[in-house]
């Protein structure tokens, strides 16, 4: 059935939120790239922006946050909850009978909208956004909402995998969490600094943008965004070996310890640590240090977030991070035998979040392949049994 795509989906639907009353903010920045799951949210008071229930999808529509895949479906509120997030989303809802919220959120996901809504954007250069009239108008080959409802759940079914993977991964870090915290009592001990645990403290810098011949190579370079997700199997963007040799980037280690300088919203003070090799920008700050104590540096900064972001308040208006902070940066003196202890522990545990974080990439895959043949009926689901 050829429709528009407003006669299948409500766009930005009203909702009752009144000023001052504390819900559930999804800024865009709490957005993961092409992720499906809200992994984060604030309470706060509700002073404007876009409102939503869970099953909405909801959509950027400024650039780059559009083009970076910033699209998620939302399952974080109670029954008739309302949650409230950034002024620059689309919310989507399906019509009941009409739409499958699953199947919609796919669609909002595929080439046939994304591709578009990207395509119809205006404005000036970096504040570019999305015409609504122009999605709302979007020619839809709508199939059946029993068929709606098999392709919403095949699609499904590998993000849910997706997300139990990163539960299990979520309690394995726990695991070695309270571990740490069992070994290392910080209490009346004796202090010393990070950099007296790292072998080396560096950061990178980035190859001018402008030159193509740059980018888009096979080298990894990772900025300081990334430092969102807590172990690193991938970069958004890659650099070539011009790019190297012609900027001050530098190459980090699998196993390094990656941590942000200097970036907006929440970036600042993330820890990460890398499960690849890759370079890196001037925003990011790479601790080197033995295979014995990386887990015990990592877990310990991991965890110091609050105290990260204080000192970098203190040291400018703008607030950041330097290498020599960081080798300054006391840490409790842990004695050989725990260090090896704690070690033996983690280094069993980090190659099981590798390996759910490598299966993710490899359904995520499948997933963007099926996706469009999906959308596009070129696979048939109609003999499919749920």
């Amino acid at each position: 059935m050829k429709c528009k795509l407003a006669d299948i989906a409500e766009f930005n639907p009203k909702e009752s939120l009144k000023k001052g009353t504390v819900a559930k903010k999804v800024a865009m920045d709490q957005l993961q790239p092409f992720c499906r799951d809200i992994l984060s949210y604030t309470l706060e008071p509700f002073n404007g922006g876009t409102k939503f229930r869970n099953g909405d999808t909801i959509m950027a529509r400024i650039t780059p946050c559009l083009e970076n895949g910033k699209t998620a479906k939302v399952a974080i509120l109670d029954d008739r909850e309302t949650g409230f997030g950034s002024t620059e989303y689309i919310v989507f809802r399906a019509k009941a009978g009409i739409s499958d919220e699953d199947y919609l959120y796919y669609l909002i996901c595929s080439p046939l909208v994304r591709d578009a809504a990207i395509k119809s954007m205006v404005g000036s250069s970096g504040r570019q956004r999305v015409q609504i009239d122009v999605v709302q108008n979007l020619e839809i080959d709508l199939p059946s909402i029993t068929e709606q409802r098999k392709i919403g759940a095949l699609l499904r079914f590998l993000d849910d995998k997706c997300q139990l993977n990163n539960k299990i991964n979520d309690n394995l870090y726990e695991m070695v969490n309270a571990y740490y915290t069992s070994l290392f009592k910080e209490n009346d001990c004796e202090m010393t600094t990070v950099g007296n645990y790292a072998e080396r403290i560096y950061s990178g810098g980035t190859p001018m943008t402008s030159n193509a011949a740059y980018w888009n190579g096979t080298f990894g370079w990772f900025s300081s965004g990334e430092t969102r997700n807590r172990f690193v199997i991938s970069t958004e963007k890659t650099i070539t070996q011009a790019g190297i040799d012609n900027s001050s980037t530098k190459l980090a280690t699998k196993y390094d310890i990656v941590m942000a300088s200097a970036g907006q919203g929440f970036t600042r003070g993330q820890t990460s640590m890398l499960l690849i090799d890759t370079y890196v920008n001037q925003s990011v700050i790479v601790i080197k240090s033995e295979r014995k104590i990386l887990p015990y540096l990592f877990w310990n900064l991991a965890n110091r977030y609050d105290e990260l972001r204080a000192i970098s308040d203190s040291s400018s208006i703008r607030g950041s991070l330097t290498t020599k902070m960081i080798a300054a940066f006391e840490i409790p003196l842990a004695n050989e035998q725990s260090l090896q202890a704690f070690a033996d522990f983690a280094w069993s545990v980090i190659p099981q979040i590798e390996n759910n974080l490598l299966e993710n990439e490899r359904l995520t895959a499948l997933r963007d392949s099926l996706l469009p043949k999906l959308m596009s009926g070129e696979i048939d689901v109609s003999g499919i049994q749920l």
